[in-house]
């Protein structure tokens, strides 16, 4: 037998060589995340594969899985003790090697595996490591899943079983990048700057663009697992500028950025300005919409209001479903209603049949982007930037509130205005035209300014966000209104940042 996991053991111990430790915190709403050697040792490790191979069989699911990992100088290691327990469970492995989070999606289809298990930290510091996992291709585990799991780890509740076996798939990288890349090239003659914040898509996102027919500038695409320059993440400010001063040094068409393990990609413009994630997905949605009327767009409920307001997309026929934050609930929102494509304003793209298998991909992102630009050979990327109506919008803004207690705020920020919906009442000077609720709330008054309140999934804060397609001014007051009705809530602290 296996020994049940404890929450906590400290390392040159013998207990932390004898015993699994898995910290309860590291099962995330949809993936998991530790601190090696702090919160997850390689025994605990053992004890997840062991626990997925059971949750495999409980669900039904062939135990057959596709593995990969991320370019950490720990994950390897963690890899190989996530395949001893899954084997042990009678899992069939196939490991495609070092990759990226959307090489291993890529493998469920090319391999005929329905599950996947990729290690990555994403984005995260060094130090840390982490579990995507999924048993019905396209879509990764969201919380039922992970509470099940869960369950089956902490409680020691293992399933050992015959018929486990390892494949370890040679040269897979060399399929994935086949299949984005057997295709025409790009008309237009493109200059990229790819910048990879020396993180996993250093080693495949260069070649894949260039096989395309673009002039590719590298930036940081040399693989170093001590992130010497900044995090590899495409959302954070520090990449951002370096890719912008890129741009702005070749005088590159575009910059496009990929995150640690290649599954987000972010965008700056051939000015160096930095596009946020959502107006991409406008701007994507304008151009498969012209290609693919009346499609469904799925977008977070953090995104902007011109998904929804935009008079090219209404045009067209597009209709926008706003739901709750998070990769893996966008992703099967996407796949439960057939959407062409689903965005998320922390760079999650999806693509569906008949532009992509419903996964997020970072490269693939960056490649619907380059098809962009091909199909205006006369505009810039600024140029389709600045077509886009204006509209004034906020970052995403984090008021400390208790983990404890941000579901119970949120929930009566929700009930208020619900109560101020039913009775007709004004809310930043203006009727409320519609709430949405699916993942805390966002209200919309009647000249289509906004604003959201929700729980924040991994941290003790909530997330405010407003926009206003009128002026700064309404955005303000909008946010006035929504900051107002928080203070009613003494667990509510300070800001990370305001407006």
């Amino acid at each position: 037998m296996f020994p049940k996991p404890q929450p906590q053991l400290f390392p040159n111990t013998l207990a932390y060589e004898t015993t699994p430790m898995v910290k309860p915190t590291g099962f995330r709403e949809y993936d998991a995340r530790w601190l090696f050697e702090k919160e997850i040792n390689l025994m605990g490790v053992q004890a997840l594969g062991l626990g997925l191979g059971a949750f495999l069989h409980e669900a039904g699911v062939k135990p057959e899985i596709v593995t990969g990992h991320d370019f950490r100088g720990y994950s390897a290691s963690i890899k190989i003790a996530l395949i001893s327990g899954l084997m042990a469970a009678g899992v069939k492995v196939h490991d495609i090697g070092l990759a990226l989070s959307p090489m291993a999606y890529f493998a469920q289809f090319a391999l005929d595996a329905p599950a996947v298990a990729m290690v990555t930290a994403s984005h995260n510091d060094n130090g840390w490591t982490g579990v995507k996992m999924g048993a019905q291709r396209p879509v990764t585990f969201g919380p039922d899943e992970m509470s099940r799991l869960k369950e089956i780890v902490l409680a020691g509740a293992y399933r050992f079983a015959e018929g486990g076996s390892y494949r370890y798939v040679e040269n897979f990288p060399a399929v994935y990048a086949a299949d984005l890349t057997n295709r025409p090239k790009l008309r237009r003659k493109l200059k990229v700057v790819a910048a990879c914040g020396n993180g996993t898509a250093g080693a495949f996102a260069p070649q894949i663009l260039e096989a395309l027919g673009c002039e590719v500038i590298p930036l940081d695409t040399k693989l170093d697992f001590t992130f010497p320059r900044y995090n590899p993440n495409p959302e954070d400010l520090e990449m951002l500028h370096a890719m912008a001063d890129k741009v702005r040094e070749t005088g590159a068409d575009v910059g496009l950025g990929f995150d640690g393990d290649g599954d987000r990609c972010g965008v700056v413009d051939n000015h160096g300005e930095e596009i946020f994630a959502d107006k991409i997905g406008v701007m994507l949605a304008r151009d498969l919409s012209a290609l693919y009327p009346n499609s469904t767009f799925v977008v977070d409920v953090k995104s902007t209001g011109l998904f929804a307001a935009d008079p090219e997309l209404q045009a067209r026929g597009a209709k926008a479903d706003y739901w709750k934050t998070g990769h893996s609930y966008i992703k099967r929102r996407v796949s439960d209603l057939g959407a062409l494509a689903g965005f998320e304003k922390s760079g999650h793209f999806f693509f569906n049949a008949p532009v992509g298998r419903g996964y997020d991909d970072g490269l693939l992102t960056a490649i619907h982007v380059l098809d962009m630009l091909d199909r205006n050979p006369d505009k810039s990327m600024a140029d389709l930037y600045a077509a886009l109506p204006k509209t004034w919008g906020s970052p995403t803004m984090s008021p400390h509130c208790d983990d404890e207690k941000k579901y119970g705020v949120a929930d009566k920020v929700l009930a208020r205005l619900s109560a101020l919906h039913a009775g007709g009442a004004s809310f930043a000077g203006q009727k409320i035209k519609s709430l949405v609720t699916v993942n805390g709330v966002r209200v919309t008054v009647e000249d289509g300014t906004w604003g959201l309140v929700r729980a924040s999934s991994n941290k003790p804060e909530l997330v405010v966000v407003v926009e206003s397609p009128v002026s700064e001014a309404r955005m303000r007051e909008m946010f006035a209104a929504i900051d107002g009705v928080l203070r009613e809530n003494p667990e509510v602290g300070a800001y990370n940042q305001t407006i």
